[in-house]
């Protein structure tokens, strides 16, 4: 008898599955923490002061040194010399160093501060890049609101160091994602990747749906806000994140010493390459569309709370009741993930009968869910469902392009569905404020929808870049995509919070006067600072549900429109062309 051929770890599909489960709960704990103040936004007004334009440059520095420095290419440069696991960890290092900045900049413990200090009289203006408009900091102006003219603080020292901070969580996240669609490559190549990447990806997303509802919990944990544990649950999630890098490390070098291979390394981005991909029409439609598609979610999601808070009539349930109590947030959480697991479940059953059980029950439990997200009036639950149904159908989709075919033409549904979604944020849903049961069942269906056009972009925009330009130089390719998409990923939030003090003078003159005539108070002796600062929160708190988000939200719409033109272009530039963007993947 012959001998046995000697199996490598890769030849196990327990072991390739643990893997891509290491990878992939590495990618949910950075979406955690990406998005970990997006449900607090509120409180970081009445806590810490923060201005909507000041929040909105924050959340936009997490891709600046991507932009600006040009780091997202080192981070490709890393990876092809260095390979796949010593890249995931450094990866995962990065994000927690800037994690831990963040988490200092918002905590008790950085106020009154030397650095404090120093923060709030420096980085108020930066040559050349306050003259082109991109800096990542502002100091205090002078406006005429109304006919008076108001002082209009500059960005807190809390809000810049914080956005410090995320600035470096943002190269290493960005790092993560490229490291991370690499080893999933080198695990399942070859056997079922599509599946691997569709499921690493539906595991990320359920990050969005964690932050959306632990976020506030920890923020009010104890009936005592405190904005900075929920940015330590991140923090603690990141610190997990770098002991399962350090496994996947261990795995992938065992795998090497059995398979007696180098570690496979991508093609560096070559200055070469961009004539060949910046000549290419296909290349410039797909990446821009890729730009206004993804600047309409992503920026979208960290300020959805609040527009969800400032648009619905919601009111604290009872205290002492199940509805305010802890114990609700852990079940809603695990019917989230019977939700997530079960209808992406029933995406793989080759039995109709099966098939149709675990989506009937998906369906049954995600009712539940919403039931929940209601009784709570919690509008960070209410948009925890966003990746719900994106998780669901997911995987439908890419097998749908896999097999027919239609990517332009989802392009295009996609952006319909983007644009309708957006107005009807903006128009339909303020309508029913005085409606509470009725606001909240528009909320709901319009945040699922949402959530499913966002399925379209990458079941069909990514896997189009290969027709367009040459196998040799794919990665040059998507690395410029993924530089184009961060410039909208870093504008956008800024531009959000910019637009809504703009559309909003009132509010940000009351909540400068109101400051000001209080702390004369305190000047005077008439009320003590601790007094004084009780006040602002309370009154800065009832402020941060009031804003009018009709405009940011006009304004998230007319990128759609963009996006709609774009892709009703590129079907007829495929078409003339012959890109095969309609045609399946699999032939």
């Amino acid at each position: 008898m012959t001998q046995a051929i000697q199996k490598t770890l890769r030849d196990s599909a327990g072991m390739r599955w643990t893997a891509l489960l290491l990878l992939a709960l590495a990618m949910f704990c950075s979406y955690i923490f990406m998005d970990i103040l997006s449900p607090i936004k509120d409180l970081m007004l009445s806590e810490r002061g923060w201005s909507s334009t000041a929040f909105g440059t924050m959340q936009g520095a997490e891709v600046f040194l991507n932009v600006f420095a040009f780091f997202l290419i080192f981070a490709g440069i890393i990876l092809d010399k260095m390979g796949v696991r010593f890249t995931a960890v450094l990866s995962a290092v990065v994000m927690l160093v800037g994690a831990i900045i963040k988490w200092y900049a918002v905590s008790d413990g950085f106020i009154g501060t030397g650095l404090e200090a120093w923060f709030n009289d420096n980085l108020n203006y930066i040559p050349l890049f306050d003259e082109l408009g991109i800096s990542p900091f502002y100091g205090p102006k002078t406006e005429i609101i109304n006919g008076i003219e108001v002082v209009i603080p500059g960005m807190p020292a809390s809000a810049k160091l914080a956005a410090c901070g995320f600035m470096i969580f943002g190269c290493g996240c960005e790092m993560a994602g490229i490291t991370v669609s690499r080893g999933i490559v080198k695990w399942f190549k070859g056997r079922d990747m599509a599946l691997a990447m569709g499921s690493e990806m539906a595991l990320a997303r359920l990050g969005v749906a964690t932050c959306m509802i632990f976020s506030p919990y920890f923020a009010r944990l104890g009936g005592h806000i405190d904005v900075s544990r929920s940015v330590a649950f991140g923090v603690v999630l990141l610190c997990i994140a770098l002991i399962m890098t350090i496994v996947y490390f261990v795995m992938d070098k065992k795998l090497d010493a059995q398979t007696g291979e180098a570690e496979e390394k991508d093609d560096p981005f070559k200055v070469s390459d961009l004539g060949q991909i910046l000549t290419s029409s296909g290349f410039w439609l797909v990446a821009l569309l890729c730009v206004l598609y993804y600047s309409a979610i992503f920026p979208f999601q960290k300020y959805a709370v609040n527009m969800l808070q400032c648009n619905l009539t919601l009111e604290t349930p009872a205290e002492g009741s199940f509805w305010a109590g802890d114990s609700v947030t852990f079940v809603q959480f695990g019917i989230m993930l019977l939700v997530a697991v079960l209808g992406f479940a029933s995406n793989f059953q080759k039995q109709k009968v099966r098939q149709y059980t675990l989506l009937g029950l998906s369906i049954a439990f995600l009712i539940v869910y919403c039931y929940m997200g209601y009784m709570r009036q919690s509008a960070s639950a209410i948009f925890a469902v966003f990746p719900l149904l994106a998780v669901l159908i997911t995987p439908i989709l890419g097998g749908y392009v896999d097999h027919k075919g239609k990517a332009a033409s989802m392009l295009v549904l996609g952006s319909l569905l983007l644009i309708a979604c957006h107005l009807t944020f903006a128009f339909v849903l303020p309508a029913f404020k005085e409606y509470a049961v009725g606001g909240i069942i528009v909320a709901y269906l319009t945040i699922l929808v949402l959530g499913a056009s966002f399925s379209l972009v990458p079941a069909s925009l990514w896997p189009s870049v290969p027709k367009l330009v040459e196998p040799k130089i794919i990665g040059s390719a998507y690395a410029l995509i993924f530089w184009i998409q961060n410039i909208g990923l870093w504008l956008f939030p800024l531009l959000i919070g910019k637009v809504l003090d703009v559309t909003n003078p009132e509010l940000v003159a009351k909540v400068v006067e109101f400051d000001a005539a209080v702390k004369a108070e305190v000047a005077t002796g008439a009320k003590t600072i601790e007094v004084a600062e009780e006040e602002i929160a309370k009154f800065s708190e009832q402020i941060a549900v009031q804003y009018d988000y009709t405009w940011p939200l006009v304004m998230l719409a007319c990128l759609g429109v963009a996006a709609l033109l774009l892709g009703l272009v590129l079907k007829v530039v495929d078409k003339k062309k012959g890109l095969g963007l309609e045609e399946p993947n699999i032939k």
